[in-house]
């Protein structure tokens, strides 16, 4: 049962999105220029291994030349940044990305802070963040998952007849990764933004005043289908592993993905929302080779 609520279908999206960057690339090649995406990764997380295989899988998709390096759980700091300081230097690299979580010996600041601001696909770089700050929004590299999560937006606003402009929107989650960001691209669509989170007083009735909720705040189903104003557009950057029943067919416990809104419940009350898994996960990947594409781009001015 998903009430009235439109559903916002994020592969479809990132889907369009990954063609427009696989036509923009092949224009680029054309040019005698091929974008050029490194990812690194560090030990061996299953569920960053996963995430890093996407990446290169869609990196070849859209016709880039994907380089991907594996190190040990036990490499160095001075190691680490030796790999990205030549990948800065590599003229056929146009993108890095470091894969996180970092292990506990490298400071990932440090680290990420070493990658050239033009080849910052992530946006993380405390440059790209201030040009984001500043609403430089034409010079920076974006966080791929906040980026994604305002197409998803625009398109949702578009699809309900409405305008972002003065809508009164609540963030919840303050991370430098998604809540942050996410705050600076509402602002620049004149949205009237309050950035919530686990020490906000009365938090349901922060979220009840808001027009556009963007929750992104890591807790399985924390924001409940009551606090959401009727007719709000709810985008649900959550992706938490919860038991489900039974076991699957290994034997071991069945698990499910679920939002960081109470999905069905909200379904009741939304304009429209994104579903967990299939709507602003498939978007990050899409923007991060839209991100490799555009660094590209740039560096054949």
């Amino acid at each position: 049962m998903t009430g009235h609520a439109l559903l916002i279908d994020g592969k479809k999206v990132a889907a369009r999105v990954v063609e427009d960057v696989a036509a923009g690339a092949r224009a680029l090649t054309a040019r005698g220029v091929r974008p050029g995406l490194a990812v690194v990764l560090v030990g061996e997380d299953p569920a960053s291994q996963v995430y890093v295989r996407a990446k290169g899988k869609a990196a070849e998709t859209c016709g880039f030349h994907s380089v991907q390096h594996t190190l040990p759980a036990s490499t160095g700091e001075a190691d680490l940044i030796a790999l990205v300081d030549r990948l800065n230097a590599d003229p056929a690299i146009h993108g890095i990305l470091v894969q996180l979580p970092l292990p506990g010996q490298i400071d990932a600041g440090r680290v990420l802070e070493r990658i050239a601001p033009a080849k910052d696909v992530d946006g993380f770089h405390p440059f790209n963040a201030g040009l984001l700050a500043v609403g430089e929004l034409g010079r920076a590299l974006v966080p791929c998952t906040p980026a994604g999560s305002m197409i998803l937006l625009r398109e949702a606003a578009r699809d309900l007849g409405r305008t972002l402009s003065g809508l009164e929107a609540v963030v919840v989650g303050r991370s430098n990764i998604v809540g942050k960001p996410m705050a600076q691209l509402l602002l620049a669509e004149h949205c009237t933004v309050t950035i919530a989170h686990s020490r906000t007083r009365d938090l349901a009735a922060v979220v009840a005043r808001a027009d556009v909720v963007v929750a992104a705040v890591g807790r399985p189903e924390m924001v409940k289908g009551a606090w959401i104003k009727p007719g709000a557009i709810v985008i649900d950057v959550g992706i938490n592993r919860v038991p489900a029943d039974g076991l699957d067919k290994n034997g071991k416990p069945r698990t499910r993905l679920v939002g960081d809104v109470d999905f069905e419940s909200a379904c009741a009350n939304a304009g429209a929302i994104t579903p967990v898994p299939g709507g602003v996960g498939p978007m990050t990947i899409a923007i991060l080779m839209q991100n490799t594409l555009t660094a590209a781009e740039r560096s054949a001015r």
